[in-house]
């Protein structure tokens, strides 16, 4: 992470997007490693679906730091 010469406005919302981001890449990567041992279609989709909204939480948090700093 890149040092700041000012400190953020709110702090306490940068870090929990910054945790977000962290935790939501380390569920689609669990999820990435269950699609690949899926034997049903139905669990593929469930799968890549709730990946797909985890990537979607993660541009979220990271247009709401853009925006922060």
């Amino acid at each position: 992470m890149v040092e700041r010469l000012l400190p953020a406005e709110d702090p306490v919302s940068e870090d929990v997007l910054e945790w977000t981001i962290a935790r939501d890449a380390r569920d689609i990567t669990r999820l990435m490693g269950w699609l690949g041992e899926a034997r049903s279609r139905r669990d593929r989709v469930a799968l890549l679906s709730r990946a797909r909204e985890l990537l979607t939480e993660i541009e979220e948090a990271l247009q709401r730091l853009s925006s922060m700093q």
